[in-house]
């Protein structure tokens, strides 16, 4: 307070000063006519008035007024006015200084108030650039009390959530902490409060339905603005939720799809091979039987028994790899090695394809998992051979790029449309022009997929309807 006096006292002390001075510069150094004199003291009036406000313009508007007829206007040294011409003069002063000095004012306290808004704007800014770093709802109302007093500025946030009771907070200066049933209270209250210890009180609403509150300490914000701070801090809760809400419904509706997908797609390919098992068990239980045809029977029954384990090894693998829950052993390895293993171990699938190998020499090792890669490039051969005509050729080449190595798998056989190229690879999917033609679950490139983003590698598709597919994978270079 003591401040203020002094600052008081030191502008009406300016105030005289100057306009003690202007008398005396135009009394005793220049002898300016009356207009002039007139001029300048309305100049001080309005930077009186633009600078430190209405009240000292309005009292240096009358002392100018006194000192101008006194000074200045005929008879000189007296108030007396003889000239009709003057009193008219001295008025229209008088006026001019007065309306000057409140416009002044005016102007002044407006552009105040706008720079005001401006600060609070900034401060919603700030703000919602923070709450919107994330889109969890937990992680949100854990934000908010140290976001809120980030931007503000406030010594100390309380934020209460109604959903849970829950409490938050920022600053350790509470000298007294309000209970969970007093911000109950506090958060079905009609509109902002200020509380007896100074403290901004902003209930929380979505709608009309209370969601909590939020007390700030030490923050000097206008009504309009702690409101839309709170509209802002409510919006966020409410975004925050929705998105996890409408995740949920997509991951429910995508495990429904894929659990349906998965049930149709394993209940089809099973069927077939257990049809065929169940017609030879019959044939061979019904009635004697030659020693070639019981012969050719019981390899029906070894092939589709065969088929049926790697239905179910593909289905476990699929859900190792989705928990991962596999345990991967990564050690330098032969690219070469591992191609012509897995062409030796699918021999049979690849009885009517030449493969061709193209590895160039001095090709590094790479990390890798040998199990898992001739999995993976046993899944790639036999998808070759299955999707081609008898008798196309398969080529196995590869090259270096950067820091990985870049193995290709490609085939002449029907390829893949360029609208479906980004979706074979997701669970059970299958081409359009495959799916009927040729047997398949569409488990083998997901699990390729997921087997090569293990070893920090990515795998990608070239192809054209027609003329063939290329399928390549990366995989690291051995350090």
């Amino acid at each position: 307070m003591n401040s203020k006096r002094f600052i008081s006292l030191a502008r009406w002390v300016g105030a005289a000063t100057c306009l003690a001075g202007i008398v005396t510069f135009y009394r005793t150094l220049i002898h300016a006519n009356p207009t002039t004199v007139a001029l300048t003291l309305l100049l001080l009036i309005l930077f009186i008035a633009a600078n430190w406000g209405l009240r000292y313009a309005i009292v240096t508007s009358i002392a100018a007024t006194g000192c101008y007829n006194f000074f200045f206007l005929p008879p000189i040294g007296t108030f007396t006015v003889s000239d009709p011409q003057n009193l008219l003069a001295l008025t229209v002063f008088l006026i001019t200084s007065v309306f000057a000095s409140r416009s002044s004012d005016r102007i002044r306290t407006e552009s105040r108030e706008a720079r005001a808004r401006q600060g609070e704007l900034e401060v919603l800014y700030r703000l919602s650039r923070a709450l919107l770093q994330t889109d969890e709802l937990v992680q949100l109302s854990n934000s908010i009390p140290a976001s809120v007093a980030l931007a503000t500025g406030a010594k100390d946030v309380l934020f209460y959530l109604l959903d849970g009771d829950r409490i938050y907070r920022s600053g350790a200066d509470w000298t007294a902490q309000p209970g969970t049933d007093e911000l109950k209270e506090l958060s079905f209250a009609p509109g902002i409060t200020p509380s007896t210890e100074g403290d901004s009180i902003v209930p929380l609403r979505t709608g009309v339905r209370p969601r909590g509150v939020l007390i700030l300490s030490g923050v000097q914000m206008s009504y309009q603005g702690l409101d839309a701070l709170g509209g802002l801090v409510s919006i966020s809760l409410d975004r925050a939720q929705g998105i996890e809400e409408v995740t949920r419904a997509e991951a429910a509706k995508e495990s429904e799809r894929l659990r349906t997908l998965m049930l149709d797609s394993i209940t089809h390919e099973l069927r077939t091979p257990l049809t065929s098992i169940k017609a030879s068990v019959s044939a061979l239980l019904s009635s004697e039987l030659p020693a070639k045809d019981s012969h050719e029977l019981l390899t029906v029954i070894d092939e589709e028994s065969d088929r049926l384990n790697r239905l179910v090894a593909q289905a476990m693998e699929m859900a190792q790899l989705d928990t991962q829950e596999v345990r991967m052993t990564f050690s330098s390895q032969t690219l070469r090695v591992l191609v012509e293993e897995s062409i030796e171990e699918n021999k049979a699938a690849l009885a009517l394809h030449p493969v061709t190998i193209n590895l160039p020499p001095g090709l590094p090792t790479v990390c890798a998992d040998p199990i898992w890669i001739q999995k993976l490039l046993g899944n790639m051969l036999e998808n070759a051979s299955k999707y081609s005509e008898a008798s196309a050729p398969i080529f196995v080449s590869a090259e270096v790029q950067g820091q990985f190595v870049a193995c290709s798998v490609a085939d002449r056989g029907a390829g893949i449309d360029p609208m479906e190229q980004a979706l074979i690879f997701d669970k059970f999917y299958r081409a359009q022009n495959r799916a009927g033609t040729t047997s398949g679950t569409g488990m083998g490139l997901s699990i390729c997929r997921a087997i090569v983003e293990a070893h920090g590698g990515t795998m990608s598709v070239t192809s054209q309807p027609g003329l063939g597919s290329v399928f390549t994978f990366t995989l690291p270079v051995r350090g």
